[in-house]
């Protein structure tokens, strides 16, 4: 499915095209690329932005940021996207958002609290 047909599919709500695109990732393991253009790295880094955005747990930071050391990325690469978010999500989500990346990337609660 190229990407025209998926905008179009996700533009009206049509739930199949996630059915679809998960289906495709799951039986297809072995695929380095499933979500189709992006690098695994700049998935991970993307999600991570998602993240920030959304309000994610701290589990949800710890395997993405597992995920984006694993495709490369590193964790001066992960502060620049909560950085390079707020503009969009505002300080305060960033603000939220950074002891759960601390967490992730191994600094302990002792550590975050020296800052607080």
């Amino acid at each position: 499915m190229d990407h025209t047909e998926i905008l179009r599919r996700l533009a009206i709500n049509d739930q199949r095209v996630l059915d679809d695109l998960f289906r495709a990732e799951a039986d297809d393991e072995d695929d380095p690329q499933p979500h189709g253009a992006l690098d695994p790295r700049t998935l991970a880094l993307v999600r991570l932005a998602a993240l920030a955005a959304v309000g994610g747990a701290v589990s949800s930071y710890g395997a993405q940021a597992d995920a984006a050391f694993d495709s490369g990325a590193s964790a001066e690469e992960m502060v620049d996207v909560l950085v390079g978010v707020v503009p969009v999500v505002g300080i305060p989500c960033v603000v939220a958002a950074a002891p759960k990346l601390a967490l992730a990337l191994g600094y302990s609660d002792e550590a975050l609290d020296q800052f607080g």
